[in-house]
């Protein structure tokens, strides 16, 4: 019976970064997966490959040159699903020869097989090699569970991976359907509505919620409902799928509980995942999950309620992000071992790879009018911008929170072209406690999409300013104290 200081249960994003770092810490790593390469969801079927669809929809498609060239202008024209595939391959590929140098270079042994406990300290391996299947036995001393989740498939919707798909089975083998219901507005519904939209799909996105994303800033979903109907989409909000229906040709017709109906060639059910936890047996170390399958951790240490079992990424339930798992991953792996690490207080950005992307770090709006923080916003808007002209960008918009008194910045929300990368200027800044005024006072390359921090920094200077000016005529008094640059504002009263 091999003996390992850490064995982890799936090699997605999580997995990997603890088991790095254990191994960097000077442990024995184990890695056991039941794929039969390394990388779990996130390489295989979710992150990676979704990605780079978009990518590939938006490329074939022409969409980012439209804002200049017209909405008909097309990179090529009669696009089949054959297009859509041989990226996807060749991009799985490089993640996987990556990862496989990673794990070998930091001296990380991987094993494929389908783990379960059996009892404290001690993983049953169920392998097959070379037609041969068999068990293995692995001593751990400390467990780190990363297997992730799969779509959550309600009974009542009748899959058959021919027209009727969940997204793992959909993105094994993408097709282009003539027209496409996409079912759950959540962050997947939402990317593969757009992404099809953006191939000049008809799509039809249901959802039983009065609103789409519901953890992002309100005005910036608007900004994208707005785009989403303005390429064509339709929207069907709070509409139940009540059944699945199939007409004479084939094509099954979406029955909502209030009556409607949408039919489609194609749908997509993507209304939320559950964790992987159901072969782990994990009654025999006294674990238990929710209703979803998703485990409770300690939410700094990510350990469980044993104290040599860890937890981290997409099987701990929100926000269930891949930049947030690693660091989870991480997070546990150094707590496992004593090493010092410790993820609180740091904001972390939200990416939604939707046509355009979404992204956001800190508070939202109605977060911070929760909290009765006073409060001012200032909002760029790329076509303003020179690089976003010289891109034909006729939409996109960045929108800084700060905190009045003290121009701290609170928040920074995003749509449109490079999104999720801008959105790390902002995050630097937050979680280093600035603010506003760095954006004032320092200079951006130009022109730049970045250059919108700025634009959106002197909208909150001029909005407080203005503010400033009419207390001082108001309150007569006052006068004198802001003139000699007391109080939060005087500096402002001086500009």
């Amino acid at each position: 019976m091999a003996r390992y200081d850490f064995v982890v249960l799936g090699s997605g994003p999580a997995g990997r970064r603890a088991a790095i770092q254990a191994a960097k810490l000077g442990k024995s790593v184990l890695v056991i997966d039941d794929r039969a390469k390394v990388g779990g969801v996130s390489v295989h079927t979710g992150t990676i490959p979704s990605k780079t669809l978009r990518e590939t929809a938006l490329n074939l498609s022409g969409w980012r040159e439209r804002g200049f060239y017209g909405r008909g202008y097309r990179a090529k024209d009669n696009i089949v699903s054959s297009d859509l595939t041989m990226r996807m391959a060749r991009t799985c590929d490089y993640e996987v020869a990556v990862l496989e140098h990673q794990f070998a270079r930091n001296g990380v042994k991987t094993m494929i097989g389908k783990g379960r406990f059996d009892g404290p300290g001690r993983i049953i391996v169920s392998r097959d090699e070379d037609g041969r299947q068999f068990d293995e036995v692995i001593d751990a001393g400390k467990v780190l569970i990363a297997v992730g989740t799969m779509p959550f498939r309600p009974k009542h919707i009748p899959f058959n991976d021919t027209n009727v798909f969940d997204s793992d089975s959909f993105i094994a083998n993408p097709r282009l359907p003539r027209s496409l219901a996409v079912v759950g507005g959540g962050v997947i519904g939402v990317e593969y509505a757009t992404i099809f939209a953006a191939l000049d799909v008809p799509v039809t996105l249901i959802d039983p919620r009065a609103r789409l994303l519901e953890f992002m800033d309100s005005e910036i979903v608007d900004n994208l409902v707005h785009l989403m109907r303005d390429n064509g989409m339709t929207l069907r909000m709070g509409g139940m799928v009540e059944r699945i229906r199939f007409a004479a040709n084939g094509n099954p017709v979406c029955m909502l509980e209030d009556g409607r109906q949408v039919s489609s060639q194609m749908v997509l059910f993507t209304a939320g995942r559950s964790g992987a936890t159901g072969a782990l047996d994990l009654a025999s170390v006294g674990l238990e999950v929710d209703r979803r399958g998703y485990l409770e951790v300690d939410r700094q240490t990510f350990q469980t309620s044993h104290a040599d079992i860890y937890a981290a990424g997409d099987v701990v339930g929100f926000p269930c992000l891949a930049s947030v798992s690693m660091e989870q991953g991480r997070s546990a792996a150094c707590h496992a071992f004593g090493a010092p690490c410790s993820i609180e207080g740091q904001s972390n950005p939200y990416g939604v790879y939707s046509v355009p992307e979404l992204s956001a770090v800190g508070l939202s709006e109605a977060e911070v009018r929760e909290r009765g923080i006073a409060y001012e916003c200032g909002v760029a808007r790329f076509r303003e911008t020179s690089r976003g002209h010289i891109m034909g960008m006729d939409y996109g918009v960045l929108k800084m929170i700060c905190e009045r008194d003290t121009r701290k910045l609170l928040g920074v929300h995003i749509i449109g072209e490079g999104a999720s990368e801008l959105i790390h200027i902002g995050q630097a800044v937050i979680n280093l406690g600035g603010t506003v005024d760095y954006f004032v006072e320092n200079s951006f390359n130009y022109p730049t999409l970045a250059e919108g921090y700025k634009v959106a920094a002197l909208d909150i200077w001029n909005r407080l300013a203005s503010q400033t000016a009419d207390l001082v005529e108001i309150e007569g008094p006052a006068k004198k104290r802001v003139a000699k640059g007391e109080g939060a504002q005087g500096r402002l009263a001086a500009v």
